[in-house]
């Protein structure tokens, strides 16, 4: 029987008018019917540009050249416009990392489905398909719309939707993506479902721990071009490219502590100085109502770095809030270098906020887009100081102090955003998911250079994450919130090794490990 999907010697380029890039650069691969091939690899690496070219949304301005480009033994190397609205959701459901973006916001879910149902007639009902992929109160949340529901059932909604069709290939780009773990399992488990189902996958991913759950195949991409490929249990325990084992060896786990990352050598052992940089007692913040925050108390040590780690809505980021001081608790109270912060004037903390710095998730949405990288940096350093010692600090060439915020990738923004906090030396960085949509061999070198940052200054950080094998490789010690209280807090490697609470043992069950054989 031929295979569902057959590439060969893939090209795709795109003219922006100044330049030409070549995205995808002469790959060829096959997906054969009920399987799931996992292409995995960087950001820029192709792998995105590759599963969007298989629906005909390759993006404006590509052109698309290939030797053979079959779907279902069907050439679509000529196809129109109408050729590829058929493919799509009839031969292919596309389920992406962000559903609140891919859903429509002004249509309920279920009309959302519906209309997939109707252009490609479907033959089941939209609860029944909101049941099969495990929405709980399917005919209430039809009724709803996808800001009304959790990140997890939205990814769910999506995915209803993209097998509506009843198509023969499901393609899930990033589906886990920037979701906690408990959901990113479930997730995880749904896609098995479906493949043992018999279903055909081609998921698009740079987690290889989530890889190793599903993939029966794997093609490794780097620059447009394939690296490696072959069975997920051969590639994973005996990868041959050096460009593989690097990715394999960037992941944070247990038995990454103590050494870097992004390269040879370990990280230097650092003793925290001892007294208490941040102190939080008894804190409480509810708005109306509802509590998000019950009685937290927690103290960050000089030089210190503490893991707070918990499910999406457990409080985490409404702690920082408070600790910043962007928010006033509805009781307890904060205190920062030994003196009072929560309850204080604005102008009372001003002169010492400069040693509280913050790190978000999405640098790109913190920065003035009309300023450039000097200015954004420089806006905290002395007025006419030089900007290029802590771009080069934190791995940034001088020519990328004249660029805008846009024009740099994730990696380099959030670098960006960790030269702009350090520019003070500060005494705490409160870093809020700063590496969960960042891919694992950028993760990898921005984790190195804040354990560098720690060793180097004594700065302590407060690291909120949902991933607990960050955290794991980070931290000194953690503390798990659910339900907007702490259940837990220790030393990282006895909590995770010897969990008390049922809550941690769930978390650290659902966290996706590496599964190859030997």
């Amino acid at each position: 029987m031929n295979p569902l999907v057959r590439v060969e010697d893939l090209h795709v380029t795109f003219d922006t008018g100044r330049r030409r890039i070549e995205a995808v650069r002469g790959i060829s691969f096959t997906v054969e019917r009920g399987e799931c091939l996992a292409i995995v690899g960087e950001s820029g690496s192709g792998k995105s540009v590759t599963a969007r070219t298989l629906v005909g949304l390759a993006g404006p301005g590509a052109e698309v050249r290939a030797a053979a480009l079959e779907l279902d033994g069907h050439d679509a190397r000529g196809f129109t416009e109408r050729d590829w609205r058929k493919v799509r959701g009839g031969f292919a459901g596309l389920v992406l990392q962000d559903a609140l973006v891919s859903l429509d916001p002004l249509r309920r879910v279920g009309d959302e489905i519906g209309e997939v149902l109707r252009v490609h007639r479907g033959s089941k009902k939209v609860e029944q398909l909101l049941t099969e992929v495990h929405v709980p109160e399917p005919a209430r949340r039809a009724r709803q719309y996808p800001h009304q529901l959790s990140g997890g059932l939205r990814q769910r909604a999506l995915i209803a939707s993209a097998v509506a069709g009843e198509p023969p290939l499901l393609i899930a780009d990033e589906p886990t993506t920037a979701l906690d773990v408990t959901v990113q399992a479930q997730i995880l488990a749904l896609l098995a479902e479906r493949k043992a189902a018999g279903e055909t996958l081609l998921l698009i991913s740079h987690d290889l721990a989530v890889v190793s759950q599903v993939a029966d195949r794997v093609i490794v991409l780097k620059d447009g071009r394939v690296r490696e490929s072959g069975t997920t249990s051969l590639l994973l325990s005996g990868p041959r490219d050096p460009y593989t084992k690097k990715l394999l060896a960037a992941i944070p786990s247990a038995a990454s502590r103590g050494r870097r990352l992004a390269g040879p050598g370990e990280v230097p052992v650092v003793r925290p100085e001892g007294g208490v940089v941040a102190e939080a007692t008894a804190l409480r913040k509810a708005y109306g109502r509802i509590t998000v925050v019950d009685d937290v108390s927690l103290t960050i040590g000089r030089g210190e770095i503490v893991g707070l780690v918990g499910e999406s809505g457990s409080g985490k980021t409404t702690v920082a809030q408070l600790l910043f001081g962007l928010v006033a608790p509805t009781s307890g109270s904060v205190t920062f270098e030994g003196a009072p912060w929560s309850g204080v004037a604005e102008g009372r903390r001003r002169p010492v906020r400069r040693k509280l710095q913050f790190i978000s998730q999405d640098p790109l949405s913190s920065f003035d887009p009309r300023w450039t990288v000097a200015r954004i940096v420089g806006e905290a350093l002395p007025r006419g100081a030089d900007v290029t010692p802590l771009l080069d600090r934190v791995g940034l060439a001088a020519d990328v102090q004249d660029r805008y915020p846009r024009q740099l990738s994730g990696g380099q923004r959030q670098r960006v955003a960790i030269a702009r906090a350090l520019a003070p030396r500060p005494s705490l960085i409160i870093c809020d998911e700063p590496v969960s949509a960042l891919d694992v061999s950028v993760q990898a070198q921005v984790l190195d250079l804040l354990a560098d940052i720690r060793a180097t200054d004594g700065t302590a950080l407060l690291f909120i994450s949902h991933d607990l094998g960050v955290v794991h490789h980070l931290a000194d010690r953690v503390l798990v919130m659910h339900d907007g209280k702490v259940v837990e807090q220790g030393p990282v490697e006895s909590v995770f090794a010897r969990p008390g609470h049922e809550y941690t043992r769930a978390l650290l069950a659902a966290v996706p490990t590496l599964e190859v054989s030997a």
